[in-house]
C-alpha cells in the first residue's frame, strides 16, 4: 500500500514535462526563472502550438539559449522578447498583441463564425423552400377552415 502512495505522489509531482535540457539551465536561480517566464510566452515556430519551454524542436532550443544568453548579458526581460520579436514577428508570441498586423488573428475566428451562421442559415432557408415546393407539386395544399375544425375535433375525441 505504501508503495503504491508513494508511486501516487512521485507521479503527481514529476507534472509537465518540460523541453530544458540540463545544460541549458542558467546557475542562477533568479535567471533561470526570469528565463522561464519568458520562454513559457514565446511560440516554438516549428511546433506553433507548444511554447518553447515545451518544446523539443531544434529551433526553440537555439530560441531557449538565445533568452538566457541575453538574459546572462544584463538584458532585461522586455528586451529580450523585444529582441525575439525583432527577429521573428509577432507570430513568436503565443499572446500576440493587438493591433493592425495581428487583426487577422484576433478577428478571423469570429468572421469565419459568422460566415458559418450565415451558410447555416441559408441551407435551412432553402431545405424550408424545397420541402414546401415538393409539397405543392405532390398536390398537397393547406387545409381549410372546415377541414382544420374537423381533425380538432377527431383530436378532441380521440383524447376523451
Amino acid at each position: 500500500m505504501r508503495a503504491l502512495l508513494l508511486s501516487l505522489m512521485l507521479s503527481l509531482m514529476a507534472g509537465p514535462t518540460l523541453a530544458v535540457l540540463p545544460n541549458e539551465i542558467l546557475k542562477d536561480p533568479a535567471l533561470e526563472e526570469r528565463a522561464r517566464d519568458i520562454s513559457k510566452g514565446l511560440r516554438c515556430l516549428v511546433c506553433q502550438n507548444q511554447s518553447i519551454d515545451e518544446s523539443d524542436a531544434t529551433l526553440a532550443r537555439d530560441l531557449r539559449v538565445l533568452v538566457r544568453e541575453r538574459l546572462v548579458a544584463g538584458d532585461s526581460n522586455k528586451k529580450v522578447m523585444d529582441y525575439v520579436v525583432s527577429r521573428y514577428g509577432d507570430f513568436v508570441l503565443l499572446n500576440p498583441p493587438f493591433k493592425t498586423g495581428t487583426l487577422v488573428l484576433w478577428i478571423g475566428p469570429f468572421v469565419f463564425l459568422l460566415i458559418g451562421l450565415i451558410a447555416l442559415g441559408a441551407m435551412f432557408r432553402k431545405r424550408k423552400q424545397v420541402v414546401a415546393g415538393a409539397g405543392a407539386q405532390a398536390g398537397i395544399s393547406a387545409l381549410s377552415a372546415d377541414e382544420e375544425n374537423r381533425l380538432n375535433a377527431l383530436l378532441k375525441d380521440d383524447d376523451a
